[in-house]
Formats: C-alpha cells, sequence, structure tokens
C-alpha cells in the first residue's frame, strides 16, 4: 500500500532518539453514513503493516463533506481527547484533506498537531506533502 509522509524538516542526527511509535488513531470523513468501514479498513491494515496498534475508540469517521468545520465533527473530537490523554502517537488518514480542507484550517490543526507531538501520515501517494513525520513530531 502506497502512503505519503509529509514533513516540515529532518531530525539531526545527534537528537535522542523517540521511543517506538505503538498507538495510532484512523480518522476519516465520509460523504454518507455506511460506509465507514469501506475508508477505515485500509487504514487498519496500513497500522498494522507497520506493526501499530489502533487503541479502542480511535478508529472514527465523521459524515459530511470534507469543507465540514473541524468543530463540528464528534469524531476528530475523539482524536482529540486521545491525543490529550496520550493514547496515540500518531494519526493515519486517506488524504491530509479529511483532516481540514481549506488551507486555513489545515494550518490551525496542524498547530495543534505539532503541539500534541503527533505524526500524520495520508495512505493516498496522490495527496499534496503537508503532514508530519514520526519522527518530526518528537524534535
Amino acid at each position: 500500500m502506497s502512503r505519503r509522509i509529509a514533513a516540515l524538516g529532518a531530525p539531526t542526527a545527534d537528537e535522542v532518539p523517540v521511543a517506538p511509535i505503538t498507538a495510532v488513531a484512523l480518522y476519516a470523513m465520509v460523504p454518507v453514513p455506511g460506509v465507514e468501514d469501506l475508508m477505515l479498513a485500509p487504514l487498519a491494515a496500513h497500522a498494522a503493516a507497520q506493526g501499530w496498534t489502533v487503541p479502542a475508540g480511535c478508529a472514527v469517521c465523521d459524515t459530511g463533506p470534507l469543507d465540514q468545520d473541524t468543530d463540528l465533527r464528534a469524531g476528530w473530537a475523539q482524536i482529540h481527547e486521545a491525543a490529550d490523554d496520550r493514547r496515540i502517537t500518531g494519526i493515519i488518514v486517506p488524504a491530509f484533506a479529511h483532516i481540514a480542507y481549506r488551507w486555513n484550517d489545515w494550518n490551525a490543526q496542524r498547530s495543534w498537531l505539532l503541539r500534541q507531538e503527533l505524526f500524520v501520515i495520508a495512505t493516498d501517494s496522490t495527496d499534496v506533502a503537508m503532514g508530519l513525520e514520526p519522527q518530526e513530531s518528537r524534535s
């Protein structure tokens, strides 16, 4: 399965190694109810292929258009809660637009991701590079 990890910058060689990544959340927006499994299954397979686990309650979908305000998304709120509780170290999405579609919204979410020290992986290999690499979230 192809994936895209986007970077802000590479860590230096003298940095302290980060702890192994073990827990990730799966997140996607779906246009209509009832197709959540179709969206989450490839994300779960990607996590499993990496040897990562998905904690209970951390595989979530919101229903609606990609440009829906993140403040209105119950599933995204679950991701925030898992990050606040330090249950996850990263997030896997089909494409970065599932987190935030508009550039200003992405910048706000990206700032939150950096504060939480989370990485983000988009499994769609055609997605633009603008996420966070696993090692980057610890630097």
